[in-house]
Parts: C-alpha cells; sequence; structure tokens
C-alpha cells in the first residue's frame, strides 16, 4: 500500500500529510507526486507531516532526500514534522540527520524563513531600467 495524501496551507507553508507507507515500488506513488508538484510550483515552503507513516522503504528514504535537495536548489525550505521513532533511527544511521524535525505543527511553520520583503519590486524596479549599475 502506498501513501495517502492530504495537503493543507498555513500561512505560507504547504503541510502534505502523510498515512500509511512511503513504499515508491510502484509506478506511480502519491508521496513522491505531491512532493514534485510543489516543488514544480514554485513552493518555497513545504512541511511534511509523517505522523501517519508506518512503514518507509529505501526508495522512500532516498525520494525525502531527493526532494528535499529539490527544494533547496530551488531556493526553498523543507521541514519535517511528527517523524516516527524508526525513521528518525535511518536518519541517524545513515547520517541523513540534516533534515529538521519539529513536534509541533504551530512551531513547525513559524519556523519558515518570512517572505522577502520588497524583492519582487526590485525586479520590477530593475526590470525596468531603474536602479541599474
Amino acid at each position: 500500500m502506498s501513501a495517502r495524501i492530504i495537503k493543507r496551507e498555513s500561512q505560507d507553508v504547504t503541510i502534505i500529510d502523510c498515512v500509511g507507507s512511503i513504499d515508491l515500488g510502484a509506478e506511480s506513488d502519491p508521496f513522491r507526486d505531491a512532493m514534485r508538484q510543489e516543488v514544480s510550483k514554485g513552493r518555497a515552503k513545504v512541511l511534511l507531516n509523517l505522523a501517519g507513516v508506518s512503514y518507509v522503504n529505501s526508495a522512500g528514504v532516498g525520494e525525502l532526500v531527493s526532494e528535499f535537495t529539490a527544494i533547496l536548489n530551488s531556493g526553498g525550505q523543507l521541514g519535517l514534522l511528527h517523524v516516527p521513532e524508526h525513521l528518525q533511527d535511518v536518519f541517524r544511521s545513515t547520517r541523513l540527520a540534516r533534515f529538521v524535525v519539529f513536534d509541533d505543527e504551530e512551531k513547525a511553520v513559524r519556523s519558515f524563513d518570512p517572505p522577502p520583503t520588497g524583492l519582487a519590486n526590485t525586479r520590477a524596479v530593475k526590470a525596468q531600467g531603474f536602479g541599474a549599475e
């Protein structure tokens, strides 16, 4: 059985709730699809809630690392919420402890960087030729 995915928003953070197994043996896995969709949309802030995850195979761990890297490379942030102990053990034993892990959703959402202020205006001004050096 693959994971069941529920997406929701809190402030400017996309929260992806996973329930079941992250078992990427299937051709189209809901977990992988959901994560890739957020990356392709340019979502900068993703919180992955693993409270309902009962099993993650090695391909699932690899996919977590891959999506973490993709989100970071696109300038975004990924946090993990309610990581089961068995998965924390896997992260420690494979030296993947670089994930930011939270036990409280509200604190997790607040931990993401605030959106840059004035960035869109700066780009618009430079595109019009103002402020060019």
